[in-house]
C-alpha cells in the first residue's frame, strides 16, 4: 500500500510518485500497465493485474520491490 506521506498520479509517461518526507520524486515509465489507484489498495506483494505476460509480471514485481525499498510503498499484514 502507498505510504501515507506519498502520492502517485498518472502522467503521459506512466506514473509519478511524490514523497513529502523528502521531498523526492520517482518517475516510472509504466505506460498504461498500472493505474495510480492500484497503489491505494492493500494487496499481496505479488498481486498484479490479470492478463499480463510472465515477463511483464516479473518486471512489475521488481518495480514493486523497488518502491518498497525506497519507501514509497509499505507492507501491511493482510487480515
Amino acid at each position: 500500500m502507498l505510504h501515507p506521506a506519498c502520492r502517485v498520479r498518472r502522467e503521459g509517461f506512466g506514473l509519478l510518485f511524490y514523497d513529502a518526507r523528502g521531498p523526492r520524486l520517482l518517475f516510472a515509465e509504466t505506460g498504461n500497465l498500472l493505474s495510480a489507484d492500484f497503489f491505494g489498495t492493500v494487496r499481496k506483494r505479488d498481486e498484479l493485474p490479470e492478463g499480463l505476460s510472465a515477463q511483464t509480471q516479473k518486471v512489475l514485481q521488481k518495480f514493486v520491490a523497488q518502491l518498497l525499498e525506497k519507501g514509497f510503498l509499505r507492507e501491511q499484514p493482510i487480515r
